[in-house]
C-alpha cells in the first residue's frame, strides 16, 4: 500500500490487526489523514513501512496468507482516493500450476548440473554451462552468445 505525499514530514503509520492510520504533512503544511478498516486481519508484527521522498509504502502482510481478499477494504464501496497498484498485482488463480512447471523445470537443470561432473559446488565451470551458488540461489550461465541467469528458489540439502 501506497500513499503519495511528495516531502512529507511529521509521519505516522499505525499498523493494527484491523486497520491502518496514516498521517502527515505536505511541505505547505497541510495535514493528510487516512483510516482503512482492512477486509480481514492483517499480522501487525510482521508489517512495516518505508519512507522515500516521493511516498510512504507501507508492506501489510495478511494473516492468512494463502486467501485471496476480494477487495482491501472492510467496506463494500472503494473509497474514490484509493486504487489498484497494477505493478504489483499477483494473480492467485493457477498460481500453484505455474509453480510446478518452474520446479520440473529447474529440477531438470538441477540435474544437468549434477550430470556435468556429479556434483554441485560454489563455483563450476564446464563447457557449455557455468553454476555459481550465491546464498540459495543457483545461477546458470550459458555460453551461447549470451548469458542467462536462472534463480532457484533451492530447499535446504
Amino acid at each position: 500500500m501506497e500513499f503519495c505525499v511528495e516531502d512529507s514530514t511529521d509521519v505516522h503509520v499505525l499498523i493494527e490487526d484491523h486497520r491502518i492510520v496514516f498521517s502527515c504533512k505536505n511541505p505547505d503544511g497541510v495535514e493528510f489523514y487516512n483510516e482503512i478498516e482492512f477486509y480481514a486481519k492483517v499480522n501487525c508484527k510482521d508489517s512495516q513501512d518505508k519512507r522515500s521522498g516521493r511516498s510512504i509504502t507501507c508492506f501489510v502482510r495478511k494473516w492468512k496468507e494463502k486467501v485471496a481478499w476480494p477487495r482491501l477494504t472492510k467496506e463494500d464501496i472503494k473509497p474514490v482516493w484509493l486504487s489498484v497498484d497494477f505493478d504489483n498485482w499477483r494473480d492467485w488463480e493457477g498460481e500453484e500450476e505455474v509453480e510446478l512447471a518452474q520446479v520440473e523445470h529447474y529440477a531438470e537443470a538441477l540435474d544437468m548440473a549434477a550430470v556435468s561432473d556429479g556434483r554441485i559446488g560454489e563455483e563450476q565451470t564446464d563447457g557449455a554451462f557455468d553454476f555459481l551458488w550465491i546464498g540459495h540461489n543457483l545461477y546458470i550461465c550459458t555460453h551461447q552468445g549470451f548469458l542467462e541467469y536462472l534463480s532457484l528458489c533451492v530447499c535446504m540439502f
